[in-house]
């Protein structure tokens, strides 16, 4: 953060100044039109990334920096709750259209110091602790100095969670803090389990592969940069979410969530299935899932993969292989696509 002294005398002057609006409308983008938010001021303490937060009411100038956390809080239906955006990667899905465009952008791409100023926030939530930064939006600690507290998505937390807890859980998690701070809780729980069935569905076609039977391998591939595939590492979701239809990541031996690696690293592995997630929306050469099947089909040594060659290539959503409000959705075209492509070797 670059001027935390101004920073604080513009928060402090918004704190004070800020009123009690009224409770959220409720007609967000979600399934339906529950009420979101609590009306009158109500405590609540919540852990985010080994901080404890406390709130003596629901906050009002929530600022989310990036996208999967302004999606998350428009599926509560909080946008009556929040005071900027930032970090758009692509569209906003139509069912949360009509709430986004009441928010204003702080900023197109990665929020600074003076951009979250400007909006006067007495809460940040972001999706991934790098957000917090002193050449990005200011740390954790410089804004909890401002008496501002800030939340980061459990799921970037890995060393902060008991051991064993899956990606999705930490983001069901995350849904219920979020209700419990805002006062929606009803509609966060709602969220949770919905999601909770979603990955079971997803899971029983993996129920019925007999023991022992080989997993098939799953590469994911996520962009094309200079040439060059970045792939889902262990780290990532995907890993997760191969598990839960009963394969494997080509590239669980790599920790990172999304390594560059050679398309001759891709041939070794032989994957028996490939994941193209499509950023079209991005814009940026190589994105598309067009051009990824073109990239591999005319590849000397790609190209005369099996899973190249029999077609057994699934495209889902890019930004939703990241773990989002999304990610779910991914899921079942995982699930279903595998299912109707032979999952088992």
């Amino acid at each position: 953060m670059r001027h935390p002294v101004r920073l604080g005398i513009a928060l402090t002057v918004a704190l004070a100044t800020a009123g009690c609006s009224a409770a959220a409308s409720g007609e967000g983008p979600g399934p339906d039109s529950a009420p979101a938010a609590r009306a009158s001021a109500e405590a609540a303490s919540v852990t985010s990334c080994g901080r404890r937060l406390s709130f003596a009411g629901p906050p009002e100038r929530t600022v989310t920096l990036d996208q999967t956390s302004t999606e998350t809080l428009l599926e509560l239906g909080l946008q009556d709750r929040m005071a900027g955006t930032a970090n758009l990667k692509t569209k906003v899905p139509a069912p949360y259209e009509a709430a986004y465009a009441k928010i204003p952008v702080i900023a197109p791409k990665i929020a600074t110091g003076e951009q979250l100023r400007t909006a006067t926030p007495d809460f940040v939530v972001a999706g991934s602790t790098d957000l917090f930064a002193k050449d990005r939006a200011g740390t954790r600690e410089e804004l909890d100095t401002l008496k501002v507290p800030t939340f980061v998505s459990a799921v970037d937390c890995p060393q902060q969670n008991p051991p064993g807890t899956t990606p999705f859980e930490l983001l069901f998690s995350d849904y219920e803090n979020l209700g419990k701070v805002f006062g929606a809780e009803e509609r966060a729980g709602r969220l949770a389990a919905d999601q909770r069935a979603a990955v079971a569905r997803a899971g029983e076609n993996a129920a019925k592969v007999p023991r022992g039977a080989d997993q098939p391998t799953v590469v994911y591939l996520y962009s094309v940069f200079n040439g060059m595939p970045y792939v889902a590492g262990r780290t990532g979701l995907p890993s997760e979410m191969s598990r839960i239809v009963g394969a494997k990541n080509a590239f669980d031996d790599v920790e990172e969530d999304w390594p560059e690696v050679s398309w001759e690293e891709v041939a070794e592995r032989d994957p028996d299935f490939i994941v193209i997630g499509d950023l079209s929306e991005r814009g940026r050469p190589g994105d598309s899932a067009a051009e990824k099947r073109a990239t591999m089909t005319g590849h000397p040594v790609i190209s005369k993969l099996a899973a190249v060659r029999d077609n057994k290539i699934l495209e889902v959503p890019g930004i939703e292989l990241d773990p989002s409000v999304r990610s779910v959705h991914a899921l079942g075209l995982l699930a279903d696509g595998m299912k109707d492509l032979g999952h088992v070797r």
